[in-house]
C-alpha cells in the first residue's frame, strides 16, 4: 500500500512521494529530489549550493544571478506541501564557506521564514565547512534519526550502512528508441541512499562513473529518475554510461 499518496490539505495536496525502505527505515522519495522521513516529519534536501552564481562572480565567471532565489522557492514549495517539523540540509548548503555571508537581504529573509517554526539543521560540507553566517539552526557533522545516518558525503562501503547522503549530484542516463535522456536521481541499494543535488544551479555526474564504484560496487543499487510529478525506477543494468 501506498503511504504518501496525495491527500487533500487546507492549502492543497501533498505530492505523491515514491515510499522505499531504506536499512529497515520507510522514506518518501519526492519529484523535487527532497526525502521525506513520515514518522519523524522531517525533510531532507542536499546540497542546495546557495550563492554559487555570486561566488563564480568573484572569479570573473558571470553567471546568470538568479540561482538563489529559484532554489529557495523550489524549497519553498516542498516545505509548503510537507509541513515539516524538521529539515535537514546535508551539506554544500553555500557554494563556499562565504556564501551564507553574501547572501542577499531577501534572500535571508526568505529563508529565515522558512525556518520558523521547525527545527533546521545545517550538515557541513566540503563547499561550506562552517556555521552559516547570521542564519538560524544547528550546524553539525552529521546526525542520526530514525536508525539513519544523516551525512554529506557517503561513508566507504563497509562504514556506509543505514546512510543519507549528497554529495556526488547523482544522474542517471537512459537510452530509449534511439534517444537519450539524462535526469538527476536518487540512488540506492536498499542499505544507502544518495539524494541528486538540490540547487537549480547544480550538475550532476553520472552514476556509473568510477567514482561510484566504492560506494555501490559491482553495479548493484537502484537509480530513481527525477520527473514531472513522478519517479522513473531503473536498475543499473538499465543505464548508459555519458
Amino acid at each position: 500500500m501506498r503511504l504518501f499518496a496525495a491527500t487533500q490539505k487546507s492549502r492543497g495536496f501533498v505530492p505523491v512521494c515514491h515510499d522505499l525502505s531504506i536499512a529497515g527505515t520507510l522514506v518518501g522519495l519526492h519529484d523535487s529530489g527532497a526525502m521525506w522521513l513520515p514518522d519523524e516529519h522531517t525533510l531532507v534536501v542536499a546540497d542546495l549550493h546557495l550563492e554559487k552564481a555570486s561566488s563564480f562572480a568573484r572569479r570573473g565567471v558571470m553567471l546568470p544571478p538568479y540561482d538563489t532565489g529559484a532554489t529557495l522557492e523550489k524549497l519553498a514549495e516542498a516545505i509548503d506541501a510537507f509541513e515539516p517539523r524538521r529539515v535537514i540540509a546535508l551539506g554544500d548548503s553555500f557554494h563556499d564557506r562565504n556564501g551564507s555571508d553574501r547572501l542577499p537581504a531577501a534572500y535571508r529573509a526568505m529563508l529565515t521564514t522558512l525556518q520558523l517554526g521547525r527545527e533546521w539543521i545545517w550538515v557541513t560540507g566540503n563547499h561550506d565547512p562552517i556555521a552559516p553566517v547570521g542564519l538560524c539552526g544547528e550546524t553539525v557533522e552529521e546526525v542520526s534519526f530514525a536508525g539513519l545516518a544523516f551525512r554529506h558525503e557517503p561513508r566507504a562501503l563497509a562504514e556506509g550502512f543505514a546512510e543519507v547522503a549528497g554529495h556526488l549530484h547523482p544522474a542517471g542516463k537512459v537510452r530509449r528508441y534511439g534517444r537519450s535522456v539524462r535526469r538527476p536521481c536518487f540512488a540506492t541499494n536498499g542499505e544507502r541512499l544518495v539524494l541528486p543535488a538540490f540547487g537549480v544551479l547544480t550538475g550532476g555526474l553520472n552514476v556509473l562513473d568510477p567514482a561510484w564504484e566504492s560506494v555501490f560496487p559491482a553495479r548493484r543499487f537502484s537509480a530513481f529518475l527525477l520527473g514531472e510529478g513522478r519517479l522513473y525506477p531503473f536498475t543499473a543494468s538499465k543505464l548508459v554510461s555519458d
